[in-house]
C-alpha cells in the first residue's frame, strides 16, 4: 500500500511538472491574434463506421458521390491533395505544415465521446498527436455532444436513424473528463488560453440534460475545473458554442456566468443566419447578417465572444443523390454561393476589425472549417481554388510571434 501511495504521489508530481512546463511553452508563443479552425474528423477509417456502413467507409465516399443538384451547382468538390487518411501521421503532418504556415494557430477537433466511449478519435490520437511536426501549432477539443444520426446520406422528410445519443450519464462525464485531462491537456501542443486548457462544448441543451438543472451542471463543470487544477494547470478555459437551437434561458448571459463559462463562440454562420432563399444564398448576404446579429446580440455579455468566419455552406453531399433536391430540414438547405477567396478575405478583415473594436483580452477567431467537405466549408485546397482560402488567412492574420 505504501509503495502504491508513493507511486501515485510521484505520478501526480510529474503531471504537475509537465503542466507547468506546458504553460511556460505556451506563454512564449503568444500572438496578437489567434486563429483556430474547426476540424471534423470523419475522413479516416473508424470501426463504428465500418460496422455500420461497410468496410473501408469514410465520409470521403459522400464527397466522391456528390453531383450537381440544380443548374450551376458546383459539385462534386475534388480535394487537391486527394482523399487523404487523416489518421496517418505523415499525411496529417502535411496538413499541419499547410495550416501553420498560413496563419492558423490551432485545430479545434470536433471530439466525440458517447456512453460506450470514443468515436472518430484516430484523426487526433494517431494523426495529429503522432505527427512529427505537431509542435508547429496547437490543438484542442470541442466536445461534439450532439446526437449522431445516420445522415450519410439523408432522405427528405425522413428522420435520420439515431445511432449514438448525445446524452451521457454523470458517471460517463466523470470518466470522460478524467480521460481528457490525462490524455490531452498535458500534451505539449494542447492549446492554452491564459495558461488554461481551452475546452469547448457544442450543445448546451444536451449538457444540462445530463445533470438535470443549471445548478447541478455548474457543479459538474466546477468539478472538471478542480480536476484540471489538481493536474497542475492554473485553470480551465470553458468555452460554450451558441446557436439558434440553444434554449434562450441557457444562452442568457447570467446563465452562462452561473455555469462558469469563460468565453463563447459560434460553430458556423448557418447556426445564426436563416437562409430563406432556395436553392442558393449569396455569401455576402450571410456575412452581413451574421455580423449584424453578433453586434446586436453578443456585445452585452460579460464574457468574451470569439467571432467566427465561415468559408461556405453546402450540405447537399449528405442528401440522397438520386432524389430531387428540395427545401426541407437539414441537410436539405440553401447553398451559399459567391464564397470566393476574395469574399472570404473580406470576411476575415471584418472579423479582425470586430476583434480590434470589441475585444478586451484575447483576440481569438474561430473558422469553419478545416475540412467540412460535406457541408461545403473547408480550407483544405480543392482543384478549383487551390490554396486560395489558406492564403487569405495568411494575408490577413499571419504576424510575428511576440
Amino acid at each position: 500500500m505504501k509503495s502504491i501511495l508513493i507511486s501515485f504521489i510521484l505520478s501526480l508530481s510529474m503531471s504537475n511538472a509537465n503542466a507547468q512546463i506546458h504553460q511556460l511553452n505556451n506563454k512564449s508563443i503568444t500572438k496578437e491574434y489567434e486563429v483556430a479552425a474547426y476540424y471534423f474528423p470523419n475522413y479516416h477509417l473508424d470501426k463504428r463506421n465500418e460496422n455500420y456502413h461497410g468496410k473501408g467507409w469514410s465520409e470521403w465516399e459522400l464527397v466522391k458521390k456528390a453531383r450537381p443538384r440544380f443548374e450551376g451547382h458546383a459539385q462534386p468538390k475534388v480535394p487537391l491533395w486527394g482523399y487523404t487518411d487523416e489518421a496517418d501521421p505523415d499525411q496529417m503532418a502535411e496538413k499541419i505544415q499547410a495550416a501553420s504556415s498560413n496563419g492558423i494557430d490551432a485545430f479545434i477537433f470536433d471530439w466525440y465521446y458517447y456512453v460506450d466511449g470514443l468515436f472518430l478519435e484516430r484523426a487526433l490520437e494517431e494523426g495529429f498527436m503522432r505527427a512529427k511536426n505537431n509542435n508547429l501549432m496547437k490543438f484542442c477539443i470541442m466536445w461534439a455532444n450532439h446526437d449522431w444520426g445516420d445522415c450519410f446520406p439523408c432522405t427528405a422528410g425522413t428522420k435520420p436513424k439515431l445511432l449514438y445519443p448525445g446524452k451521457i450519464s454523470i458517471q460517463t462525464w466523470d470518466k470522460m473528463t478524467d480521460y481528457i485531462i490525462a490524455n490531452y491537456f498535458s500534451h505539449p501542443s494542447y492549446w492554452l488560453v491564459n495558461g488554461a486548457p481551452y475546452f469547448s462544448i457544442y450543445d448546451l441543451n444536451m449538457l444540462i440534460d445530463i445533470f438535470g438543472t443549471v445548478e447541478e451542471t455548474a457543479k459538474g463543470l466546477e468539478n472538471f475545473r478542480k480536476k484540471t487544477k489538481a493536474a497542475g494547470f492554473s485553470d480551465l478555459n470553458l468555452n460554450a458554442v451558441i446557436n439558434r437551437h440553444t434554449k434562450p434561458e441557457i444562452k442568457d448571459p447570467a446563465t452562462l456566468k452561473k455555469l462558469g463559462f469563460n468565453s463563447f463562440t459560434t460553430y458556423t454562420w448557418f447556426h445564426h443566419v436563416k437562409m430563406e432563399e432556395f436553392p442558393t444564398t449569396q455569401y455576402d448576404y450571410v456575412r452581413e447578417e451574421y455580423f449584424k446579429f453578433i453586434e446586436k446580440t453578443f456585445l452585452n455579455y460579460d464574457i468574451p465572444y470569439y467571432p467566427n468566419v465561415t468559408m461556405g455552406w453546402d450540405a447537399s453531399p449528405r442528401t440522397n443523390q438520386n432524389l430531387k433536391y428540395q427545401k426541407s430540414d437539414y441537410p436539405f438547405t440553401s447553398v451559399i454561393v459567391g464564397n470566393t477567396p476574395d469574399a472570404f478575405t473580406l470576411a476575415l478583415k471584418q472579423s479582425k476589425s470586430f476583434l480590434d473594436k470589441h475585444s478586451k483580452g484575447n483576440k481569438i477567431l474561430t473558422i469553419n472549417a478545416w475540412n467540412e467537405w460535406t457541408e461545403g466549408s473547408y480550407l483544405e485546397p480543392d482543384t478549383i481554388n487551390k490554396m486560395g482560402y489558406l492564403e487569405a488567412i495568411k494575408e490577413v492574420f499571419k504576424s510575428p510571434r511576440r
